[in-house]
């Protein structure tokens, strides 16, 4: 058994804009393809130009995609009655980039396709992530850590969009 201590450093911003324009910004920018028929596409893809194009396709002006979308705030306002804060959880990533970090840190499927949370609270509407940079510098994979870090420039450029 080993256990390794990972830090996590948090980007988050507070957008004044309503929760429908932060999350319309971030929908507009991340492809968002058909999971079932996608991935039937990719696992019969024979060659990697092939592969590369189905991703160039799925892909939005971000360099993303969408994997899964948990709506949290509509499960909490059926608790009460309609009322309440709206919650999503996007997990949105890119299957080349991911690709490129497992090869060389195999713990990095883990930590991607990555989390964005979009929560609306009385201060604003909160836009977080959680850099994938921090989870693998425990690693000590330079290769890793530059093709992460443009991952994480590619995530907050999408989130400070959609929040300012």
């Amino acid at each position: 058994m080993s256990i390794k201590q990972i830090t996590v450093q948090r980007f988050s911003l507070v957008s004044r804009k309503p929760f429908e324009e932060v999350m319309a910004v971030i929908t507009a920018a991340i492809g968002r393809p058909n999971m079932q028929l996608f991935q039937q596409e990719i696992a019969a893809a024979e060659t990697e130009a092939t592969l590369k194009e189905l991703v160039q396709k799925a892909i939005g002006a971000s360099d993303l995609m969408e994997f899964m979308r948990l709506d949290m705030g509509t499960v909490s306002r059926k608790r009460t009655g309609g009322i309440g804060r709206q919650t999503v959880r996007l997990i949105v990533g890119n299957p080349l980039i991911m690709t490129q970090m497992v090869e060389r840190v195999p713990d990095a499927a883990s930590y991607a396709p990555v989390t964005i949370l979009v929560d609306e609270r009385p201060d604003g509407v909160h836009v977080s992530y959680d850099r994938v940079a921090s989870f693998l510098a425990a690693y000590e994979d330079e290769e890793a850590l530059t093709i992460a870090e443009d991952l994480d420039a590619k995530v907050e450029k999408l989130l400070t969009a959609a929040a300012t």
